[in-house]
């Protein structure tokens, strides 16, 4: 496999920064991103040990500014010379509030941050990738709501997933017969700030009867990220997805959890969140 060059936005933690650990142990350059320069430069320093035989990078970028992401684009070419793949894994939630609880501020930030940071950034990478002769390929993250499930309290992210779902779908179309490809990229349920915040605004009750599902469908970020990182380094077509929670993966950890208990969440977890 040739070498590949790789911008993921939100990647100074989580499952970001996962997926950044095993490209780079893959032989991969990397472009990370985060809000901050210090949240960048600590990510760097983690990050530099695994890129023994590639290049890791970063920049500080709001996805939600039109510039900031094409800085960003133009940081990676400058630095590799190409942007071969380019992830949209920058996400927020919100405590468990319903709609009508929430703070209007809360409700523009994760719009903002899901569903327009992803689309400004396919926007910008396209465009990229349109000059680039061999083009290139736009992931986007799935998250609760990409398929339409709905819980109390989980509207906003929710729908902003939901949303980016239909735009993933309409770039589909709209890139068909170009060298750009649009794909889908599903961690699944991870255990990540983002999910500590959702989760540990739940009342007590509530926190010990999602640990019950979560322990059954759930993993942690070092399980699931090489699994991503070799999808997104595989060949695909556009439209295709990477899921590591598939349907039937999610059947048979149900039916195991009859005669075997997982643990992988506690309560300690998202006391400490």
């Amino acid at each position: 496999m040739s070498e590949r060059n790789v911008v993921i936005t939100g990647s100074t933690r989580g499952i970001g920064k996962g997926i950044a650990a095993e490209l780079l142990k893959r032989g991969a350059n990397v472009m990370i991103s985060g809000r901050s320069t210090a949240a960048v430069d600590a990510a760097l320093a983690e990050l530099r040990p695994h890129a023994t035989r590639s290049r890791v990078a970063g920049l500080a970028c709001d996805v939600t500014s039109g510039a900031g992401l094409q800085a960003l684009w133009d940081a990676a070419a400058q630095a590799f010379g190409k942007v071969d793949i380019w992830v949209n894994n920058a996400g927020i939630s919100h405590p468990r509030q319903r709609a009508g609880e929430m703070k209007s501020k809360d409700v523009s930030a994760v719009q903002e941050t899901n569903l327009l940071g992803a689309m400004l950034a396919t926007q910008i990478a396209l465009r990229g990738m349109r000059q680039q002769p061999e083009g290139g390929t736009i992931w986007n993250m799935e998250g609760y709501g990409s398929s339409g499930m709905m819980t109390p309290g989980m509207s906003l992210y929710g729908a902003s997933k939901f949303a980016l779902t239909y735009f993933n779908k309409a770039m589909i179309e709209e890139t068909r017969n170009s060298s750009v490809k649009i794909c889908y990229l599903s961690p699944g349920i991870v255990l990540t700030d983002l999910l500590k915040r959702d989760v540990g605004s739940n009342t007590p009750e509530d926190l010990r009867r999602t640990l019950r599902a979560y322990n059954i469908l759930g993993d942690r970020v070092e399980t699931v990220t090489p699994f991503l990182a070799d999808g997104l380094l595989a060949e695909h077509r556009s439209g295709d997805r990477v899921a590591w929670l598939t349907g039937g993966k999610a059947a048979r950890r149900f039916f195991m959890s009859i005669f075997k208990k997982r643990q992988v969440m506690s309560e300690a977890d998202f006391a400490a969140g």
